[in-house]
């Protein structure tokens, strides 16, 4: 008798497990079926605007114009040799080259600086050109950069010689400067977030250790914004490529040679109706940009010299604890 009870009770506790499970089952399925509901939409609005017009382009960039016959590679031989195309591409590059990393080291320097202050003003002063409409910028620009503009006039009225800021190479550091402007108080919020997340008591004992300022950059807080420098760099490509607003806006659809950017040369090939060059240096320009992401991203996920140095002498030091013990 008080073995079968025993195995009633065996028997009665599988079966609860077994039931524990399947509920376990049902509401995993359950949630599965919310969470499908939730992101079935916004799938199909990726698909539909996204993934289905990126192929489309793709398709078109190796057809003719009326994308009814294939021309393989005729399209990219084109756009290769066309000098509009090469000038926008090298106005582009040496754009980005500049002032990318001149807003990264910036921006860091600058948010470094802020994280020490107590005043959060300082942090207001800086974000307030985000909130400037592009139309009310270009209107102030204007102003003050044009031949006839406040700044030629103090110049002509000391006896100087006015500056052409709309051509020539004033034009693009001008260019590179309303970037800097616009975009410095963005990246530095993400660094002081990243900043923030660094614990004080390591300044702290950095000093006791009588390390300086430049130690404690270098050495404890850099190591710590990896994942911010890539977030920041990525967000600072992406923006260099919306500038063109802000230059069709002070200067229009045709500028001058040297602030010619691709993003002026798309929107004039889709006014001519450009279809296939278009697609094709849409595409060239898509796997540029994914490459170049693809690198930033490998890099970023690359350890620190030091980091392994430690995590292997943790792991020397563990193994010989266990050897002493046995």
């Amino acid at each position: 008798m008080i073995f079968e009870k025993k195995n009633r009770g065996i028997i009665d506790t599988d079966k609860d497990r077994r039931d524990e499970r399947n509920g376990d089952r049902d509401m995993k399925s359950h949630k599965n079926q919310f969470f499908l509901f939730y992101i079935i939409p916004g799938l199909a609005g990726i698909m539909i605007f996204i993934i289905v017009p990126l192929l489309d382009v793709m398709r078109r960039s190796f057809m003719d114009g009326s994308a009814s016959n294939f021309v393989g590679l005729e399209n990219y031989k084109t756009i290769f040799s066309n000098m509009p195309f090469q000038l926008a591409v090298k106005n582009t590059l040496f754009f980005d080259a500049v002032s990318i990393p001149l807003i990264f080291v910036l921006s860091l320097l600058l948010a470094y600086t802020v994280s020490r202050m107590k005043n959060s003003l300082i942090r207001f002063a800086f974000i307030v050109p985000m909130a400037v409409p592009s139309n009310a910028m270009m209107v102030v620009w204007r102003m003050l950069f044009e031949d006839a503009g406040v700044i030629n006039g103090l110049l002509t009225a000391y006896g100087r010689e006015p500056v052409h800021f709309m051509t020539g190479e004033v034009a693009m550091y001008l260019l590179i400067g309303t970037y800097l402007w616009k975009n410095m108080g963005y990246n530095m919020l993400i660094w002081l977030s990243a900043l923030g997340s660094i614990p004080e008591n390591i300044y702290e004992a950095a000093k006791i250790d009588g390390a300086g300022c430049l130690k404690i950059f270098t050495r404890m807080v850099l190591p710590n914004l990896r994942k911010a420098a890539y977030i920041i760099t990525v967000l600072s490509l992406v923006n260099s490529f919306k500038v063109y607003r802000e230059v069709y806006l002070l200067v229009g659809a045709y500028p001058d040679d040297s602030i010619y950017m691709l993003q002026h040369l798309f929107n004039n090939w889709f006014s001519k109706l450009d279809i296939n060059k278009l697609s094709a240096a849409s595409c060239v320009t898509a796997v540029f940009l994914f490459a170049l992401l693809g690198i930033l991203l490998w890099v970023s996920k690359i350890e620190p010299r030091e980091k392994k140095r430690a995590y292997s002498c943790e792991t020397d030091d563990a193994g010989q604890e266990d050897v002493g013990e046995a």
